[in-house]
């Protein structure tokens, strides 16, 4: 693909809205915190508080996708967690006739998220292609068109970050680059470098998935309005605090239309090595249409922090 360097912006061009919820995320998008996890000199840096120092997002990122034999692509969306905004990832369904990592980024940029509290700020692009080179090197051509959201710096950088992490993910999960290595992306416009992302974030070199970017709670499964068989129901996700204290609630629809609970408990992350951080719950769930809700432990006297929340139906 060709490069060149001559500097190009992002137009301002008002993209089509998605909804009243998206513009409203946009408004309020908290500082960046956190930085590219990445060595020099290759990998450019986007530079920014520490998020260990502000109490508010992990300092870490999430452990690389492994291979899986499922045709599913993993897609990372944006949603809101606190005060914060963060990353949560779904397993789509996709067409086969692209690469995985081109069917993912097209569903990030074309879909909506199964889960009505992520949003994605990304447009339809008219072109996309991607190539792996090396056994490190993901190189994403975009359209300019794919920008056509006005973002402020903050949600311009996670929106770039949602696009590392996705076409990563797709390439580690489909067994296209090894999980055990360092993958970093390329991202170019129209075939060219040194192009602005929304105004905000300069393109062209190396990146790599950015730290405190990934959802401090992240229900795995089940995804959103799935439907799963009776019995005992398999719960499982992620926190990235290894070995902490997270409680958790169902709630169970009623025939007047309210949520009552049902179910109340406590689960610890695991710490082991390769599973740090992940959770797992065994549940025996009748018939009907439930809420898992999923949150950190608060301290002392602490507020539970970081919900995340999932429906999903037992039949």
């Amino acid at each position: 693909m060709p490069e060149s360097a001559a500097p190009r912006r992002a137009g301002r061009r008002p993209g089509p809205v998605r909804s009243a919820a998206l513009a409203a995320i946009l408004m309020v998008a908290p500082l960046l915190t956190g930085c590219l996890a990445e060595p020099d000199p290759s990998p450019t840096g986007l530079l920014g508080t520490d998020p260990a120092a502000t109490g508010t997002a992990p300092s870490t990122s999430a452990p690389l996708e492994t291979t899986q034999s499922s045709n599913k692509a993993p897609v990372y969306w944006i949603g809101r967690s606190n005060s914060n905004v963060f990353l949560y990832r779904e397993f789509r369904d996709v067409p086969e006739q692209e690469n995985p990592v081109t069917r993912a980024l097209r569903a990030m940029m074309s879909d909506k998220p199964l889960d009505p509290d992520f949003f994605t700020p990304w447009q339809n692009p008219s072109k996309l292609a991607t190539s792996i080179s090396g056994k490190d090197v993901i190189t994403v051509d975009v359209s300019e068109d794919a920008f056509n959201s006005n973002l402020d710096a903050d949600m311009a950088i996670r929106a770039v970050q949602q696009l590392v992490y996705t076409a990563t993910a797709a390439a580690a999960s489909s067994g296209l680059i090894d999980s055990g290595q360092q993958i970093r992306v390329r991202i170019l416009v129209d075939g060219h470098t040194d192009y602005v992302a929304f105004d905000h974030v300069q393109l062209g070199e190396l990146m790599g998935r950015a730290a405190g970017m990934v959802a401090p709670v992240w229900i795995i499964d089940p995804q959103e309005n799935t439907e799963v068989p009776g019995g005992s129901v398999k719960i499982t996700g992620r926190s990235t605090l290894a070995g902490g204290k997270l409680r958790w609630q169902i709630l169970r629809a009623e025939e007047n239309g309210t949520k009552a609970p049902f179910l109340t408990g406590e689960t610890t992350a695991a710490t082991e090595p390769g599973q740090a951080g992940l959770f797992t719950l065994a549940l025996t769930l009748p018939a009907g249409d439930f809420e898992l809700k999923m949150a950190q432990a608060g301290i002392g006297e602490q507020p539970d922090q970081h919900e995340d929340s999932r429906a999903f139906k037992v039949r």
